[in-house]
């Protein structure tokens, strides 16, 4: 594990810096390898934030024997709220995936915590982590590492960075929650289903009003808590500089291409940053080929942004619909009767996913022809002259990724030594490991030593499908004749048993978590958004100085007259209505949606939005 020390002037210590993946399953996560991740986080059978992407034990265990090969970690996500009768099944399971080799369990229930686990634990960032207090509490408490909240800007890092010493991930790239993680019940004021049991309905993309106190509707049928996708990719540097050691790409339900491709991309990204500062590297090894361009707009996302990473603004909703539209293409010129003109800079191809966006909403469709700028979609309902064009999927892109050869190899070099009595190769990779084989047979001598060496060069530089990349080979001796036969039978001993050695000295010592006693939790009094539904997370909080709890919201027969959003995104400044900035509409507002009322509060000195559920309220 690594853990540094943190100091306003350059520390002598090496940072490593690491690239951190979702996997929906094991093949995701060989992708995920393959393309340059250092780190994995994967479901298990439950008790994880997202039930639709769980995978066994024993496909975790079967990605953590490869993941480990390059020295990549795999982290579970335990990461929902525990109910009483949940608690040993939940400890079950974690003794079982730390018995197969998992390097950290990301978890929101303190209940993990009191279990004595041996393993580290992450603090997921369904705990809110916000605060440079709360993430002295959390190191101070033994987690080896905090995950940010989203909603963060660079200054709140540096902050929460000069407060600690724990390792800081942050997400980079993906979907962004609306509601501060953790603190947001949308989905349980609509339903059962709730965001902190792994099943949230996502409420936060569907259409409302906004109306005042008085009844007015201000906007009718829009995606009014609809924000755009995270890319801060042009931001790594800045983030290793404040602090940042783990950079988390969003998305455990996204696919196979979906990985590869922004996996590449951020690979690239980080790749760049690190070269230019020579107190970090990289957190695990081997080199990454891919057999195409990463392109990161060619994947899902709505319209990524850096959200409120350079502070609070407007511009961060996507009003008119909460799907993909991807990259901009154009405009519609002309509407023929069976087919388009368009005026674009990009290409279009038959098989091509396109939006057609106005004012009004948003028109997709698939591309059945194309010749020069007329292209024919699939139906034309709808779409008229003056419309953007945006492509959100590339066929041709799709293709290529699917039909790539990706490899990661760890690079090695070989020492052989050929005498009259025999062969012996030892190959050694960049970390050290080191393997020998040898050979007791008699040679002859060779008719012509460089032809020998030449051979012998050929032979033991091969890597065919293991792991490593062969980039030198010396050769001793090469006036003694050795067939390629044995040769190759030699190097393909030596780079299997190289290959278990790796393995073999990946140690599985157990987690030591320290805690300070003494440390008092930063409030005093826990409300219900705080998420403590069980008696080993009371145990946890009472232990250091909370006085009262109240159960958590999750538990409750309704949301009915409590906060259920707490956010950073703010309705008003987004329509230009900020209180801050003299509006004259001072009316209470709400969001309606369908038979469903919220009351929105705002909080000026710290510049968040609130939504209280009011659906009884609603006339």
């Amino acid at each position: 594990m690594y853990n540094c020390i943190y100091m306003s002037v350059m520390s002598a210590k090496m940072r490593y810096i690491e690239l951190l993946s979702p996997a929906r399953d094991y093949d995701a996560a060989i992708a995920a390898v393959d393309c340059g991740a250092d780190a994995l986080y994967i479901g298990a059978e439950g008790f994880g934030a997202r039930r639709a992407a769980t995978n066994s034990t024993a496909d975790i265990a079967r990605v953590v024997d490869y993941a480990h090969l390059f020295g990549v970690k795999v982290f579970v996500t335990l990461n929902t709220i525990l109910y009483e009768s949940e608690l040993r099944a939940a400890e079950r399971l974690a003794r079982e995936l730390i018995d197969v080799g998992v390097d950290a369990l990301i978890v929101q229930d303190m209940a993990y915590h009191e279990m004595g686990l041996p393993v580290a634990l992450h603090a997921s960032t369904q705990v809110c982590n916000m605060t440079a207090e709360g993430a002295h509490f959390l190191e101070e408490c033994g987690f080896e590492r905090v995950i940010l909240e989203r909603a963060l800007s660079l200054d709140e890092i540096r902050a929460i960075r000069r407060a600690t010493t724990v390792d800081l991930e942050c997400f980079v790239h993906g979907a962004i929650c609306v509601g501060h993680s953790g603190r947001c019940y949308l989905s349980r004021s609509q339903s059962s289903r709730s965001g902190n049991r792994g099943e949230c309905s996502q409420p936060c993309r569907l259409t409302y009003d906004l109306v005042t106190g008085s009844g007015e509707k201000l906007i009718r049928g829009k995606h009014l808590l609809s924000v755009k996708d995270f890319d801060l990719s042009e931001r790594i540097g800045d983030l290793i500089d404040a602090g940042v050691m783990s950079f988390k790409i969003e998305g455990r339900l996204k696919d196979d291409n979906y990985i590869k491709n922004v996996v590449s991309y951020y690979r690239r990204k980080i790749d760049e940053a690190l070269a230019t500062r020579p107190d970090c590297r990289r957190s695990s090894v081997g080199r990454s080929e891919v057999e195409f361009t990463p392109d990161r707009k060619k994947s899902f996302t709505r319209d990524g942004g850096e959200y409120m990473f350079s502070g609070k603004r407007a511009g961060v909703a996507s009003f008119n619909t909460p799907k993909a539209v991807g990259e901009y293409i154009g405009s519609v010129a002309v509407v023929g009767r069976r087919g388009l003109r368009i005026v674009g800079r990009v290409p279009l191809a038959a098989g091509d996913g396109v939006c057609f966006t106005s004012g009004e909403g948003v028109i997709g469709t698939n591309i059945n022809h194309v010749e020069g700028d007329v292209i024919v979609p699939n139906r034309m309902d709808g779409i008229k002259a003056g419309m953007e064009i945006y492509r959100n999927y590339d066929h041709r892109f799709t293709q290529m990724v699917e039909r790539s050869r990706i490899r990661r190899a760890i690079d090695a070099t070989c020492r052989l030594m050929l005498t009259g009595d025999g062969v012996m190769a030892t190959y050694t990779d960049e970390e050290g490991h080191t393997v020998s084989v040898e050979r007791s047979v008699a040679l002859e001598g060779s008719k012509s030593a460089d032809k020998m060496r030449s051979v012998a060069e050929e032979q033991m530089a091969k890597s065919g499908d293991s792991i490593f990349r062969v980039t030198r080979v010396d050769v001793v001796g090469a006036e003694w004749f050795a067939t390629a036969k044995l040769l190759a039978e030699i190097r393909r001993e030596a780079l299997s048993l190289l290959a278990a050695a790796r393995v073999a000295t990946e140690h599985t010592q157990q987690y030591v978590r320290g805690e300070n006693s003494a440390i008092e939790y930063p409030v005093k009094r826990l409300t219900p958004q705080h998420n403590v539904v069980n008696s080993l997370s009371r145990a946890f909080y009472k232990r250091h100085g909370v006085e009262h709890i109240v159960e958590g919201l999750d538990s409750w027969a309704t949301t009915v007259g409590e906060r259920v959003m707490e956010s950073s995104y703010c309705l008003r400044r987004e329509i230009g209505e900020c209180l801050k900035r003299g509006t004259k509409l001072r009316d209470t507002l709400y969001l309606e949606h369908g038979r469903h009322r919220y009351r929105l509060d705002f909080d000026c000195a710290q510049c968040r939005m609130s939504l209280v559920d009011c659906t009884n309220d609603k006339m």
